[in-house]
């Protein structure tokens, strides 16, 4: 199995609701591959932080960048009068 279809594949692995079959297939290629190791692992443990509930305040400043961020990019892929799929 090549990493492109692990990573096709990892949010039904994380949840355990992949067919045994692949899940075999992406065991065995998780054993061999160290990068793709670490992405589940972190997919795991931002579950887990995720379910726990325990929220972060971010600092007004880096919230405040974020959000004029994320605009900015939002305009740019979404100019006005574009078409949105």
């Amino acid at each position: 199995m090549k990493c492109e279809k692990l990573l096709e594949a990892m949010n039904e692995y994380v949840d355990g609701t992949i067919d045994p079959g692949i899940c075999e297939s992406l065991q065995k290629h998780l054993d061999d591959c160290d990068p793709c190791q670490v992405v589940i692992d972190n997919i795991r443990q931002t579950i887990t932080l995720f379910k726990a509930g325990v929220p972060y305040e971010l600092p007004i400043q880096f919230k405040a960048k974020l959000r004029d961020e994320l605009r900015r990019r939002w305009k740019a892929r979404f100019p006005k009068g574009q078409k949105r799929a």
